[in-house]
């Protein structure tokens, strides 16, 4: 499998969708690594399906590029279409056919080889998707997190190097869209999964990085662990009982911590401890506070900023500007 030159899987430059003087898309400029869950993540309208169209060739840039594999997807998308697996937003199936029924079909437009070959393949998928035990019911009879995974499969079929999948938990109930989550995270050695969602919490569940898109701007683009670290900086929450004054002292003579912020009350004290270092904070900080005898630790807690508090401050600014 060939890779972009610097070992990404998706390459956009300038990526630029216009209709009719319209941008849907501006300049976009995105990296996806090898074996990631990338997220793509947006509001309704940001732009998300229109990037997804562009990547496979369904529609043709105003301005700037994209590439998979290295090659260009305008050029050369009938060849990267051999190597990718996708799933749109509303799958549509042949009720009366089974899941194995509707694998075989599928399964028609990829291989001319023996049907014994064929047969293992549909095995395999379905068993990797976890409906293997519903493989020869009607699909009519699937719930929605069984039809997703069914729609999954459909797109594993052809063993692709990447897996495109947009808003694939967006119309499911918790139970379907767990049914979804688990099945990405249990591919991650198979292929590189890309996918688009709307859908905060399911990002931060199981995507490795994350590209955040609003009104067609790309606002940011990290792994998750930084995203969520805003500006490297972690804070922990501490709350001691009896006289901290030494052991704040103690930590703030620490070059990995930045501030100490102190809320003293009668029966106990809150300190704010930002650090610069998560490595050795965690290595070194409960232990500070806790080699003193006459302070009890109430409460010790790491502080990170969730995916929502960073994607609606990300929004704000871009809509500020």
């Amino acid at each position: 499998m060939a890779l972009n030159s610097n070992g990404t899987i998706v390459e956009t430059a300038g990526l630029t969708k216009s209709y009719k003087g319209v941008n849907a898309l501006k300049g976009l400029d995105l990296n996806v690594p090898k074996h990631s869950i990338f997220g793509f993540l947006g509001s309704n309208g940001s732009g998300k399906t229109t990037t997804i169209k562009l990547l496979l060739g369904l529609t043709q840039p105003t301005e700037g590029s994209a590439s998979i594999f290295g090659l260009d997807s305008v050029d050369e998308s009938l060849e990267i279409r051999k190597k990718v697996g996708y799933l749109g937003q509303d799958p549509r199936f042949f009720d009366n056919m089974t899941a194995r029924e509707t694998m075989r079909f599928r399964a028609g437009f990829y291989y001319t080889g023996p049907s014994m070959a064929i047969e293992s393949r549909i095995s395999e998928v379905l068993d990797l998707v976890g409906i293997s035990d519903k493989s020869d019911r009607p699909v009519k009879g699937f719930s929605g997190g069984e039809r997703q995974r069914l729609g999954i499969g459909q797109a594993l079929i052809n063993s692709p190097d990447l897996l495109i999948l947009d808003e694939p938990a967006a119309a499911l109930d918790p139970m379907g869209r767990r049914d979804v989550l688990d099945v990405m995270r249990s591919l991650k050695s198979e292929t590189t999964i890309f996918y688009s969602t709307h859908i905060l919490d399911d990002v931060q569940r199981v995507s490795d990085s994350v590209a955040i898109l609003n009104h067609g701007n790309l606002l940011a683009q990290a792994p998750i662990e930084e995203l969520l670290g805003g500006s490297g900086k972690t804070i922990y929450t501490i709350v001691l009982k009896g006289d901290s004054s030494e052991i704040q002292l103690r930590v703030m003579s620490k070059e990995w911590v930045e501030s100490v912020d102190v809320s003293p009350s009668k029966e106990e004290t809150i300190l704010q401890v930002s650090v610069t270092d998560d490595k050795a904070a965690e290595a070194q900080l409960m232990r500070l506070i806790s080699t003193d005898e006459h302070v009890t630790v109430s409460e010790f807690k790491r502080q990170e900023m969730d995916l929502e508090e960073a994607f609606i401050n990300l929004v704000e600014q871009n809509d500020d500007n």
